[in-house]
């Protein structure tokens, strides 16, 4: 990925499996899975635009699209085939993007908390206003402000209730560059991204879509998609929110682990 930045563990020679991070979040945020998986699978874990080290790219980047095409590069230059993709939020919709427009770089997708995007024009409409208010109060500069609005909304109600996680989380978030965010979240955000409803029945890649009990709206878009077609599965977790890794980690690494070894029996 030209510009930007990757971990990458395991042998090259392993299958991989591409690590997508959240808005605000970085490649480091999956530091801890690799050391459980790499044995088995070559772990990436790419800095998307605008997070981590991945600053300063050309302004195309900063979208659905130019994001999916820089990760087409790198597994390219990384000789990574058709990795298996785990994306959480704003890396569940740019792998849900990447396996229907680019079927050929995703062979399955694992995703947690993730929307098509929206389908009704008008309230697209208006989530991309509010994305672009966002974006602007980001370029103000006060992040610590912008963290604290941002986790006083009811998708992070969970998440709020659990005070160290929610700390040590806003810690993690205060690395980014607010600008830098502002550029992601108005050209990765859902208000820009197209709806990709109607295109779910096409989807080539088996995938799973993972949501918390507590988060209301990820879990009935979870059970919605999965009734599209047969090829996407649902599994929504009790006690979780929308961070089901954070909240619940060893119920997570278990799905994970059950779908990764259930694509690698079908390929035996």
């Amino acid at each position: 990925m030209t510009g930007s930045s990757y971990t990458a563990s395991g042998d090259p020679h392993n299958p991989a499996i591409l690590f997508l991070h959240g808005f605000m979040g970085s490649g480091a945020n999956w530091a801890d899975l690799p050391s459980a998986l790499d044995e088995r699978f070559y772990c990436v874990a790419p800095d998307l635009p605008g997070h981590g080290s991945s600053l300063g790219l050309p302004p195309e980047a900063y979208t659905l699209e130019g994001a999916a095409r820089t990760l087409l590069d790198l597994l390219d230059s990384l000789g990574a085939g058709r990795p298996m993709i785990a994306g959480y939020s704003m890396g569940g919709r740019l792998a849900l993007y990447l396996a229907l427009r680019h079927p050929e770089g995703c062979s399955a997708l694992f995703l947690e908390s993730t929307s098509p995007g929206i389908e009704d024009a008008a309230e697209r409409e208006a989530r991309r206003r509010s994305d672009e208010r966002k974006a602007a109060q980001l370029e103000e500069g006060d992040l610590a402000s912008f963290l604290r609005d941002w986790y006083r909304q009811p998708l992070f109600a969970s998440l709020a209730r659990r005070q160290v996680l929610l700390r040590e989380t806003i810690e993690a978030r205060m690395r980014n560059d607010p600008g830098e965010l502002a550029k992601s979240l108005r050209g990765m955000g859902t208000g820009s991204q197209p709806s990709l409803w109607g295109e779910l029945a096409e989807l080539e890649a088996p995938a799973l879509a993972v949501a918390g009990e507590l988060d209301e709206k990820y879990a009935a878009i979870s059970t919605r998609v999965a009734s599209i077609t047969p090829r996407i599965r649902a599994a929504v977790v009790p006690g979780a929110g929308h961070n089901v890794r954070l909240e619940t980690p060893d119920t997570y690494c278990a799905l994970l682990k059950h779908f990764l070894d259930a694509r690698q029996e079908r390929k035996c």
